[in-house]
């Protein structure tokens, strides 16, 4: 590589939500108390699953790995923007930019298989029960896990190979409140038509690939729920509106992010909170509330 093309930059100021000092103030106290509750659902969920032999399926397994992957995705983000939002530092090393960009994509994508896995457990149980036994053992269960995590690996380097190919001579404002594949392909120094189509065509066909597998799994529950009027189906077709609505959250924002060239429209700032803060906030509340199993789980922990 000629020496023109090596970085010139050694950190990125990150803009934020906003400049204000009240409004600033207003977000660190609204995203302490998202974190909190993320912090404090999940945990419960992990610990409430593992403690109580009644949870040994693999649907409440698949959902403390979803747990997991929420305490994990949303600890790359929040605690460096309550940082920034308190102290008023809003610089971030060079390194540090790339691996907060690394890390977020990594477990981000690993959720998105990891949900569309949990999409199929459910298609499973309802459509086939006779076989779920056997397709949902637990050796497969452990091994959907890993591919998911492995899948969310493999994006996720492609995109920082991609990103660490790229020139950065100045600017080096960052207008999101987080490192990410759009905000900063803009700021290279370099034609990036060619990386942002490669990058769009990684991340975008992912979430509409995923999001159109679990829309695909649950319009077949529904028909099948459609043809048997008994009560237990219905509480499944409850069920299964409440996840399409969470995962309709994470993946819709996601999809309008990056499927399409980083320099072809700007992106919100605010639409990145919907996928970063809100919907792993939605996950511990919309797949445990209406779970009355664990819900009783929750209640004997408690007492104990």
């Amino acid at each position: 590589m000629a020496q023109d093309n090596f970085s010139q930059v050694t950190e990125f100021i990150l803009v934020g939500l906003s400049n204000t000092r009240e409004l600033q103030l207003l977000f660190f106290t609204l995203f302490l108390l998202a974190y909190i509750m993320v912090l404090l659902g999940n945990l419960l969920i992990i610990v409430t699953v593992r403690t109580d032999p009644k949870l040994f399926s693999p649907m409440y397994f698949l959902l403390c790995n979803l747990s997991f992957i929420d305490i994990c995705y949303t600890s790359v983000t929040i605690p460096r923007v309550l940082v920034a939002l308190f102290s008023g530092h809003k610089a971030i090393a060079f390194e540090g930019c790339m691996a907060q960009l690394f890390f977020l994509h990594f477990v981000g994508s690993s959720e998105m298989f990891l949900l569309t896995v949990m999409a199929f457990d459910r298609y499973t149980a309802i459509c086939r029960p006779l076989h779920y036994t056997a397709i949902m053992a637990r050796g497969a269960c452990w091994a959907l896990v890993a591919a998911c995590w492995l899948g969310g690996f493999t994006h996720s380097i492609v995109q920082t190979v991609l990103m660490l190919q790229l020139p950065f001579c100045g600017p080096n404002t960052i207008h999101s409140y987080f490192c990410d594949v759009p905000p900063i392909v803009r700021l290279a120094c370099t034609d990036t038509a060619l990386i942002e189509w490669l990058m769009a065509s990684n991340s975008g066909l992912i979430s509409l690939g995923c999001f159109l597998v679990l829309l695909a799994s649950y319009a077949l529950i529904l028909a099948k729920v459609r043809a048997r009027l008994s009560q237990g189906h219905w509480k499944a077709l409850s069920t299964c509106a409440s996840h399409v609505m969470v995962v309709t959250l994470l993946f819709m924002p996601c999809i309008f992010t990056y499927l399409r060239p980083a320099g072809a429209l700007p992106t919100s700032k605010y639409v990145c909170v919907i996928y970063t803060i809100f919907s792993p906030m939605m996950n511990p509340l919309i797949y445990t509330l209406r779970s009355s199993e664990v819900k009783e789980s929750m209640w004997r922990l408690w007492k104990r």
